[in-house]
Parts: structure tokens; C-alpha cells; sequence
């Protein structure tokens, strides 16, 4: 059965390498003749695409998938992503779903597509992830402003409460010519910002060829991004603090390309919850890090992932944890609440926190994160910044990001969108966004 003129929809969970890894998928399915629809006009294939970070992963799966079914309920439904890798079978058994596809097969889709009836038993094609060396590239191209690229998979940390391992498997590059080359090809789509994308991305160079040193360096990847004519914006999505070297600091400082925005896991403010999480470094690293590209760029902005209810976190830890952020110069915080996961060491941890108390704690993290985030962009009112303009029309407003990713909305202008602004930032709003006070210098034709 031919795929030519049927719809397709997606619906992706997770972070910012699904949503690179999807776009990829829906080119390759729009270049077989299928054309994107939205998930609730009741499309012929929808493809979820799938997060393992939570417990409530088979809750969010099983909610799209009957979402699909009642637009269209001889949709034929395909899983894919962290959740498809590790738990094929239980997706296989979830009423309405056709197709669960792994990891290395994902992004090769549409050759499992041959026949889109609905049958009892759903097919399942997953790999052993044992097995999965080869990098394979993807890019988001959702519009004009801003392109997530991958540049890295997998990761060969062993963190206690982490799936992404057994997941995505061990860490693999894309080749530098490689990720030059994309990043040319959508600056000539027209993206004026790029965002790095990947696992660990911080770990790039290993896996380049095939084998498993590193052939490159991440501040190697950085100077070749760099020389890319006619982009304006580049941005490290998230980099292990261990990993943040002064070499990359002092680079990104320098840089015309690279913005001043740094987003670092901490994952917990306390030395000893860091041990049994069995991350990388201690607190006073992390601190270091921070304390270091300030010194550089006093403007940057930067963000912390951290998680809640670990087992073993007392209300003293988590106390230390919120101390430690409270005083560090940060812009906002991502906050998880941890969730068992099968197959991690971390589930077998003495020191179960109950569920409600990770819920206060994470809403406890979640204020301070407000508190910082419109303190940092206060900090800044009155000065002058570039803004990239969204094209997304959000009744009635439009939004962007300064370089330092300070979040700005203005009335929406059609002919704004997609273009840079160097505006007087105002003052905070009823949006929990920056508003413009005056334009200084516009892209825009008059």
C-alpha cells in the first residue's frame, strides 16, 4: 500500500532531541508523498514519539493514543522513542496501537509502513540496544526562527535513576563535516538560530567513526559551528557541568555566534544525594561553573535541572539543595520530580520519599524558579537586547528570547516574525515576559 497522499500526525513527548528526531521522521514520510495534519483532524498514521524520563510515560502514551482513535479510529497508531526501546511488549499490548518501532529503526519509519490495516496484534521492530553504535543525524525545521540540531546520542554515564543508557545506548557523534554541513543547509532554509541538541552533548567527538574515542572535542564542534556564514544564533541546549571546561567558557565568551546561555544539570545541591545518584562531580564544582562564566559574561543566563524525592533525600538534603539555589546566581530552574524507573539502580534505594512530599518539594522549587527567572530578566530592564521574533501568533502577542534568553512579548506583527530587534527591554508583564519599551534598530522592511 502506497503512502503517497495519505495524513499523517505527530505527537511528541520528551526533549528537544524527539522533537529534532520527529521533524526528521515527518520529512522522510512528506518526501513519500504523505502530508502533515494535526492530531485532531483524524490522520490516516500517527506516530508518537515517546519519553522514558517518568513513570508516567504508558499514562501519556495510552491518553494520545486514544486521542488519535477518536479522530479517526481506524488510525493506524506507531510508538516509537525511549518508552518503544525499553518496554516494547507493554506498548504492543495497548488496545489501538499497530506499531512499536526501537531505537536504531525509528528514523528509518516508513519502511515498516507497507500495509496500514488494523490488525489484533500489534508488530513490534526493536533492536538490542547493546547492538546500537551507529549515529544517525536529525534536525528539527519547525519555522524560520529556530532549528533544533542533533550532534550526539547516547550516553555512557551510569547515573542510579537514569534509563536513557539502556534507551539510546552508548554515547555516538555525528561526524563534524557532517554537522557543518546541516547547519549550512538551514541557514540556507533560512533558521536564524540553532540549538545543539543530543544526550550528552558535552561527550561529542566519541563515536564519531564508528569506535570509541573521540576524534573530536566539543570545543572542536564549537569553532567549526562557529565559521558558518550567515547564522546568527547558536545555543548549547544543556551540557554536564564536569564536562564545562574553562576552554569552552572563555570560547563562548569570545564568540559572535554562540549566545550567553548555559543550561547545567545539577540534578542536587547535596554532596551526598549527588553520591548516590552517582553524578560526576560535587556541588562545589557546580558552583565553580557558575562563578566561572559570570566572571566572563556577567549577562549569561543559566539553568539548572534538578531533581526531587530521590530516595534518600531527607527534608535536611532537600533544604540544602533549595539554600544552594537560593544563593546561586541563576536564571531558572527545570524541576523534576523523581520517578521510579525499572531497571535503574536507583529503584532499589532505601529511603522512599513519599509522593506527596516530592510534590511539595517540587512545587517549593518551582516558586523559587519564578522568583529567579523574573529577577534575572528585572536585572536587565532598561538595556538593550536583541530579540528574535517567533512567528507563532499567541491571541493576539507575539514572543521571543534575547540572546541571554530573557523571554519578551509585543502585539503580534506578522512582519516582525522571524526577524531580530534590538529593543529597550521593559518592564515585566502580566505574561511572565519582558515587554519592549522602544525599539532601537529593526530588521524589518519599511
Amino acid at each position: 500500500m502506497g503512502l503517497s497522499g495519505k495524513s499523517v500526525a505527530f505527537h511528541t513527548l520528551g526533549c528537544k532531541l524527539n522533537f529534532a528526531e520527529s521533524s526528521t521522521i515527518s520529512r522522510d514520510l512528506q518526501a513519500a508523498g504523505m502530508h502533515l495534519v494535526d492530531l485532531n483532524e483524524g490522520a490516516d498514521v500517527v506516530v508518537i514519539n515517546t519519553c522514558s524520563v517518568t513513570n508516567q510515560a504508558d499514562v501519556e502514551c495510552r491518553a494520545v493514543v486514544r486521542k488519535a482513535l477518536r479522530a479517526n479510529d481506524q488510525a493506524f497508531v506507531v510508538v516509537t522513542g525511549c518508552y518503544a526501546q525499553l518496554r516494547p511488549s507493554e506498548i504492543a499490548a495497548m488496545e489501538g496501537v499497530d506499531l512499536v518501532v526501537g531505537a536504531q529503526e525509528k528514523l528509518h519509519l516508513r519502511k515498516f509502513l507497507t500495509d496500514l490495516s488494523k490488525h489484533s496484534e500489534a508488530q513490534i521492530h526493536s533492536c538490542d540496544i547493546q547492538a546500537v553504535e551507529q549515529y544517525q543525524a536529525a534536525y528539527s525545521l519547525g519555522d524560520r526562527t529556530r532549528a533544533f540540531l542533533k550532534v550526539q546520542d547516547g550516553c555512557d554515564y551510569k547515573c542510579t535513576y537514569c534509563t536513557i543508557p539502556m534507551a539510546r545506548g552508548v554515547s555516538r557523534s555525528a561526524p563534524l563535516d557532517q554537522a557543518v554541513a546541516q547547519a549550512r543547509a538551514l541557514v540556507k532554509k533560512g533558521v536564524q538560530e540553532v540549538v545543539l541538541t543530543g544526550v550528552n552533548i558535552g561527550d561529542y567527538g566519541k563515536g564519531e567513526l564508528g569506535n570509541k574515542r573521540h576524534d573530536h572535542r566539543f570545543i572542536d564542534l564549537l569553532h567549526a559551528l562557529d565559521d558558518v556564514d550567515g547564522l546568527d544564533r547558536i545555543r548549547i541546549s544543556s551540557i554536564e557541568p564536569n564536562l564545562l571546561n574553562q576552554e569552552v567558557i572563555d570560547f563562548v565568551s569570545g564568540s559572535q555566534r554562540f549566545v550567553p546561555h548555559f543550561h547545567i544539570p545539577l540534578q542536587s545541591g547535596n554532596n551526598e544525594i549527588l553520591g548516590k545518584m552517582k553524578r560526576r562531580y560535587q556541588r562545589e564544582l557546580y558552583q565553580d561553573r557558575v562563578e566561572a562564566i559570570l566572571a566572563r559574561h556577567p549577562d549569561a543566563c543559566i539553568g539548572v535541572d534538578v531533581i526531587v524525592g530521590f530516595p534518600g533525600e531527607t527534608e535536611d538534603h532537600f533544604l540544602d539543595t533549595y539554600q544552594f539555589l537560593q544563593h546561586l546566581p541563576i536564571g531558572y530552574l527545570h524541576v523534576f520530580t523523581y520517578s521510579e524507573r525499572p531497571g535503574t539502580e536507583a529503584i532499589d534505594l532505601p529511603g522512599v520519599v513519599p509522593p506527596v512530599e516530592r510534590k511539595a518539594r517540587n512545587h517549593r522549587l518551582r516558586l523559587l524558579s519564578a522568583q529567579k527567572q523574573k529577577a534575572f530578566a528585572l536585572a536587565h530592564q532598561g538595556t538593550v537586547r536583541r530579540v528574535l521574533w517567533e512567528d507563532a501568533d499567541r491571541q493576539g502577542s507575539m514572543q521571543g528570547y534575547t540572546e541571554n534568553y530573557i523571554r519578551v512579548s509585543a502585539p503580534f506583527d506578522a512582519h516582525r516574525a522571524g526577524t531580530v530587534e534590538h529593543i529597550v527591554l521593559g518592564p515585566w508583564n502580566a505574561q511572565d515576559t519582558m515587554s519592549v519599551q522602544s525599539i532601537v534598530q529593526s530588521s524589518v522592511a519599511s
